[in-house]
């Protein structure tokens, strides 16, 4: 990324508990940031000097944790990669806006990938990549904002949890049906998380 572009960060759906959020700012530490942080009943803020520019980063309380919210404009290259990783890692959605010259690049991220990328140039528009079977614009939000797919992994990999308690135990007490039954429900789990997380 060149220093003078400009990347916009909208529809941020990423999720976090404190002590992620506490990793964080270690983090940006690290990398040499200037920052403070403050915290209320709804909110958890943490600001970040970058030159001249303070981006403060917005963590709104929900249930079980966090959720990084806002659009934030971001011209700190390093800040930038720093929150493409954390997209990544996260396995977060997004829609990024790169911002060079007369061009603008627009990625889709869903569940921390790449899902869609266009080029805008002047009036003409590009998709130079579009992963899966081409989706309308109202399908591709639909899916963007539906949260089922993730409660789906989450419940599964709840499920994979168990299951293997359950061998464990199984094994320990050499009750060989026991292990059978374990061993071929976390296979039909394990195909059915790989095709929701691909």
């Amino acid at each position: 990324m060149n220093k003078n572009d400009e990347v916009e960060y909208c529809n941020l759906e990423l999720r976090f508990d404190r002590q992620h959020i506490q990793d964080l700012i270690k983090d940006l530490i690290k990398e040499g940031y200037s920052l403070y942080w403050s915290e209320n009943e709804n909110v958890f803020l943490i600001s970040v000097r970058t030159g001249r520019k303070l981006v403060k980063l917005r963590f709104q309380r929900i249930k079980d944790g966090f959720k990084l919210v806002g659009d934030y404009m971001i011209r700190d290259a390093r800040l930038s990669e720093w929150m493409e990783k954390l997209i990544g890692d996260m396995r977060g959605h997004a829609v990024v806006k790169r911002f060079r010259d007369r061009q603008i690049i627009i990625e889709n991220i869903l569940f921390g990938e790449v899902i869609r990328l266009v080029e805008i140039s002047g009036y003409q528009q590009r998709v130079l990549y579009q992963k899966g079977p081409l989706l309308s614009d109202q399908e591709l939000t639909k899916l963007f904002y539906s949260i089922e797919g993730e409660e789906r992994i989450r419940d599964r990999r709840l499920e994979v949890d168990e299951q293997l308690d359950r061998l464990s135990e199984a094994m320990r007490n050499k009750d060989s049906a026991g292990v059978e039954v374990c061993t071929a429900r976390l296979n039909i789990l394990t195909r059915e998380l790989a095709a929701l997380e691909w």
